[in-house]
């Protein structure tokens, strides 16, 4: 006879809110979430996206629904988070995985806006979030987050310096707010993913290809080639850590940077010598 428990148990009935969670990554873990019994609200900007995820997560048999999320507003934050409350009496995990990616560019030619627009969404946007989950969480003394890192966010690579420090600013807010919030019971944790083939990382290696004077299959292959394990992640891979740390199979785990990259610690390619504009 199969046995179709899931690996990890103890989400069933939970209340969860991913951010980010329309497509890509973000979907993988609401998805793996809502299999493991959570009742999962799938927060994000692109409410059509969103709607059509819930949707097909529903027709499954699972429990979920779709909310307009944009964390770069903090009173919309606000409303959701205590929308999500109000309607089921709690939240149990929130799983900050919204963020945008940067331009690939050399800092010497990053200009403000990027910079500003990669660190409200993907560092402040987390921190909102981070800041409303908190507050929840402690009048109910339980709970557990997790905010989706990387590994740019420990060994930072080259042409995303933007990116790197809202990462490297992830793990720490993650960090301050473990310990802030342990005396209520609340765990926070953080998963650093390495390379995963979404549509994110399909935009970040075509860019990335050019600057190195590389095909894009040939930039696709190198990176494969630099993970330990020999090959691209999976969204499944990411959204199994995040499940685990969400569970009570984690009770005794808080400020964690849990790395699921295949082995891989970090892209240290160093880009090759410019032309001087003229």
């Amino acid at each position: 006879m199969n046995d179709t428990t899931p690996p990890t148990t103890g989400l069933a009935d939970s209340v969860a809110i991913v951010t980010g969670s329309a497509q890509g990554l973000g979907l993988g873990i609401a998805s793996e979430l809502a299999e493991r019994g959570a009742h999962v609200v799938i927060a994000d900007v692109q409410l059509d996206k969103a709607t059509s995820a819930a949707r097909s997560l529903e027709d499954q048999g699972h429990k979920a629904e779709a909310v307009k999320l944009d964390i770069a507003n903090s009173s919309t934050v606000k409303d959701v988070f205590s929308d999500v409350v109000s309607r089921y009496g709690r939240l149990d995990i929130v799983v900050n995985n919204a963020g945008v990616g940067q331009k690939v560019t050399p800092v010497s030619e990053l200009a403000d806006e990027e910079w500003s627009r990669v660190i409200d969404v993907t560092l402040t946007g987390t921190f909102r979030c981070c800041r409303e989950a908190a507050r929840i969480m402690e009048r109910q003394s339980q709970g557990a987050i997790v905010n989706i890192a990387s590994i740019n966010g420990q060994n930072p690579a080259a042409l995303v310096a933007a990116y790197n420090v809202a990462k490297a600013g992830v793990i720490s807010l993650t960090r301050s707010l473990a310990l802030e919030l342990a005396a209520y019971g609340v765990r926070v944790n953080a998963v650093s993913p390495g390379p995963v083939y979404t549509d994110f990382n399909r935009t970040v290696m075509a860019q990335r290809s050019q600057s190195l004077g590389l095909t894009e299959e040939q930039m696709i292959e190198r990176v494969r080639a630099a993970v330990p394990l020999g090959r691209w992640g999976e969204p499944t891979d990411i959204a199994s850590a995040v499940a685990f740390l969400c569970s009570p199979s984690a009770s005794w785990m808080t400020g964690e940077v849990l790395r699921v990259s295949g082995g891989m610690e970090g892209v240290s390619a160093a880009p090759p010598k410019r032309e001087p504009a003229s």
